[in-house]
């Protein structure tokens, strides 16, 4: 998945969660309730960054997740 902005892309089909890993910082999003004809259209974008910021982000309810701080 090269972007200039996500690192890494995942998504779990069971609980429709895209959990997006930014180049910006260590922080994971865990975007809710994303149906997966998004995801896929997601995965099909030329630019990821642009679809993302245009479909994903700001559209659907999302839970940050610090860095894991262990050793």
């Amino acid at each position: 998945m090269p972007s200039h902005l996500i690192k890494r892309a995942d998504y779990d089909a069971e609980t429709r969660t895209l959990s997006v890993w930014l180049l910006t910082n260590d922080k994971r999003y865990d975007y809710e309730d994303v149906p997966v004809e998004t995801y896929a259209a997601f995965r099909r974008a030329f630019s990821k960054g642009r679809f993302f910021n245009t479909h994903i982000r700001d559209r659907f309810r999302y839970r940050v997740s610090e860095p894991d701080a262990s050793p």
